[in-house]
């Protein structure tokens, strides 16, 4: 085939990609935002897009942008509330679980993404790029900065580190 494919074969193609990498570096709540305005970027700059272009890696370049872009914003505008609590609540947290819980019937989903939440930055995106993008770690290099080995250390040491809180659940719970 010569030429690019339409873009709305490319959403259907990439788009539940992209949306896990959103998912895996952003959380549940926010990730549908960091896909919408992802797929909107790309649209404006897919004609120009070379033909031969890796359109997966492309996405997920720009979705890193648009997640850290909502992230940077979030950190500067205050919500605004009627009172302060005086101790934090659970509410978004929960919320989130419940929303997470509906979209993963088998309930694995919510724990995962909290885990995944909690790993330091580089681990994190590391893991979302290398294994839930697919992306080689040459690219995740490209995306995030550094070097393909620093890339596959991160990746490495963020699935160390999930695999470490899960046993220490499955030791909780046994």
């Amino acid at each position: 085939m010569t030429g690019k494919r339409p873009f709305a074969e490319v959403v259907r193609r990439h788009g539940p990609t992209v949306l896990r990498v959103c998912r895996a570096t952003l959380g549940w709540a926010d990730a549908d935002d960091a896909w919408s305005e992802t797929f909107l970027s790309a649209l404006r700059a897919y004609p120009d897009l070379p033909a031969d272009a890796n359109v997966e890696a492309w996405l997920v370049t720009i979705a890193h942008r648009k997640v850290i872009d909502l992230v940077r914003r979030s950190q500067r505008s205050a919500t605004p509330v009627a009172d302060v609590p005086e101790t934090p609540t659970q509410t978004a947290a929960a919320d989130a679980a419940d929303t997470a819980d509906t979209a993963d019937p088998a309930g694995d989903g919510p724990k995962l993404v909290a885990r995944v939440a909690q790993l330091p930055e580089r681990q994190r995106y590391a893991v979302a790029y290398h294994y839930l993008a697919g992306l080689p770690y040459a690219e995740v290099a490209a995306v995030m900065g550094g070097t393909a080995a620093a890339a596959r250390r991160a990746a490495a040491d963020g699935i160390a580190n999930l695999r470490k809180g899960r046993a220490q659940l499955q030791e909780g719970t046994a």
